[in-house]
């Protein structure tokens, strides 16, 4: 009997036994299979991730290249540029490209000039002799006490920089174009035909001559008085959307009209301001195609040489609407480069 019970008694913890083993084995297998799928889940993560196309900061151009230049520090921040040099035809000052990016004043970053036709545009151009600047400028973002005056100011700092260094830059300061597209074609109209004098910024680049030879818009606004120039279909409760990024910041005229007009390229065309080409597309509801007529219109009127191109089709960013875009967005490269070789 007492076999008996001791018999029973070890088949019983035999049996306890093998319960627990089968309860460790569970639980390690289910860690296991845990693990291994969220271990496939971060390899497919990686994997999306990996194909997925990596933004390109700077221009591949071949040449020499100066990156992430400081041009000037305000309120803790430094503001950069990337200066690309010719690869051919190269002087010892070189003519310069001044890039302004878009992003309605209040995103994007000087990292588009290495993207899409931008890419395109300033790769053959240094290739014909021209420097390329890229600039930062502080965004009118909300609550940042950062208006378009100051959008405007930054840029025109990164130009008297770069004027002020033109010795050791291999610059020439009398020789300075400018590109932009949407905000940043506003912007670049604004530095085009703005005095060198005019919307001061820091101290220490205050009175550096330097001067501008042509530009190039796309799709940017030259006045924001008039404000039926965004009304792209004429509506009836058309309201102004840029007044907090004209009126958001503590600097410059206090007065509401003064600071439209400010900041509205077409309050500084004279008939002596240097060429300007405008390329507009008559889809475009952001910056409505109204605004390159009603520029050409004034600029005729007082003799200024502006320059519109017109492109069907297209809205905002050359986007097709409806049908193709005509002319091509290979004519709009072309044209943008050949208008400034002819000023070169």
């Amino acid at each position: 009997h007492v076999e008996g019970r001791f018999g029973k008694i070890a088949m019983g913890y035999n049996l306890m036994k093998s319960n627990k083993q089968h309860r460790i084995i569970i639980v390690v297998m289910a860690t296991v299979l845990a693990t291994s799928g969220a271990t496939a889940q971060e390899t497919r993560k990686r994997d999306k991730a990996s194909r997925r196309p990596q933004q390109t900061k700077y221009l591949e151009t071949g040449g020499e290249r100066k990156l992430e230049v400081v041009y000037k520090s305000i309120s803790g921040k430094d503001l950069k540029l990337d200066l690309y040099y010719p690869t051919a035809k190269q002087s010892k000052m070189c003519p310069v490209i001044i890039f302004t990016h878009g992003g309605g004043w209040a995103a994007g970053s000087r990292y588009k000039a290495a993207t899409g036709s931008f890419g395109i545009v300033f790769g053959r151009l240094v290739k014909q002799g021209f420097a390329v600047a890229p600039v930062t400028y502080r965004l009118a973002k909300k609550d940042s006490n950062v208006a378009m005056r100051d959008c405007v100011i930054d840029c025109k700092d990164a130009i008297r920089y770069l004027a002020k260094n033109s010795e050791s830059l291999g610059i020439d300061p009398m020789r300075i174009f400018v590109m932009g597209d949407s905000a940043g074609g506003h912007i670049a109209q604004m530095l085009l035909l703005a005095s060198p004098e005019q919307l001061p910024g820091a101290d220490s680049l205050s009175k550096v001559p330097y001067r501008m030879v042509a530009g190039v818009s796309w799709y940017g606004p030259c006045d924001f008085e008039k404000t039926d120039l965004f009304n792209h279909d004429d509506r009836t409760d058309f309201r102004d959307r840029f007044a907090a990024r004209i009126l958001g910041s503590d600097s410059g005229p206090t007065d509401k009209l003064a600071r439209y007009r400010e900041v509205s390229p077409i309050n500084y065309m004279s008939k002596d301001s240097p060429p300007l080409l405008m390329i507009q597309g008559d889809k475009d509801t952001t910056i409505p195609v109204k605004h390159a007529y009603y520029m050409k219109k004034k600029a005729d009127a007082i003799g200024a040489p502006v320059e519109i191109m017109i492109i069907r089709n297209s809205g905002h960013n050359w986007r097709r609407v409806g049908a193709d875009i005509d002319p091509s967005r290979e004519t709009i490269i072309e044209r943008t480069m050949q208008f400034f070789v002819d000023y070169l």
